[in-house]
């Protein structure tokens, strides 16, 4: 189970390092054509800061020791917070990276949970968080 684990942690990271790239680079448009225009933030700066912050956990998932159960819990809560920009793409027809249909925009947001619990789970991080709360209450 350890290295199913690991597997898994490295993958996510792999994956965050590879989308926070793309946020900076070559998928720059497409990423700010997803942002919500609710949102009080120029979305540019929203798609480069979210690139920044997906390349930083990404980093934090691929590393060792203490610094992993911390970034599966940024990440979740960042999976969490990116969430209403997948919601919106869905209630506005927005079409990105292949997500062209409401069919497919829907099913997306079922995803978004899946990543959360990845986070949490390749890196430990319930437990690990467990065992801290245990510690003090001792």
């Amino acid at each position: 189970m350890k290295i199913l684990r690991l597997i898994a942690r490295l993958l996510l990271g792999g994956a965050l390092i590879f989308a926070g790239i793309g946020h900076l680079t070559v998928s720059r448009v497409e990423f700010q054509a997803q942002v919500p225009v609710w949102l009080p933030f120029d979305p540019d700066f929203v798609v480069v800061a979210s690139g920044v912050v997906e390349i930083a956990l990404g980093i934090g998932l691929v590393s060792a020791g203490a610094l992993v159960p911390w970034s599966g819990l940024a990440a979740a809560m960042f999976f969490i917070a990116i969430f209403p920009g997948n919601i919106n793409q869905y209630v506005e027809g927005i079409s990105a990276f292949g997500l062209d249909t409401d069919e497919a925009r829907f099913t997306r947001l079922f995803f978004q949970p899946v990543l959360v619990v990845w986070a949490l789970w390749s890196t430990g991080a319930i437990g690990f968080f467990r065992e801290r709360i245990a510690a003090r209450k001792s």
